[in-house]
């Protein structure tokens, strides 16, 4: 029997990116909180990845973190679902 390993969500990916750099710079999460204008559960969500940024939380978060947003999303990728469309742009079944 092989082990079925699961693709880590985009929740989980941005929460270890996140804590990764929170903990590099030896921040707290009320402290990283407050410098994102953040309440610290907000951190602490997105941290158990429980939820996932806005953008402009993204990028508040980035900031406090003093990293470009980039490194919050690395791992994360995104697969275009290849689909034709009709002449006005609708998606065809």
């Amino acid at each position: 029997m092989h082990e079925h390993r699961s693709v880590p969500s985009v929740a989980e990916v941005f929460a270890e990116n996140m804590r990764r750099e929170r903990r590099r710079i030896d921040l707290n999460q009320e402290r990283c909180g407050a410098r994102a204008r953040l309440h610290r559960t907000e951190i602490s969500l997105l941290e158990r990845a429980q939820r996932v940024p806005r953008i402009d939380t993204l990028l508040r978060i980035a900031g406090a973190l003093e990293v470009e947003p980039a490194v919050l999303l690395r791992g994360i990728e995104w697969i275009p679902v290849l689909r034709d469309y009709d002449e006005s742009g609708w998606a065809l079944p």
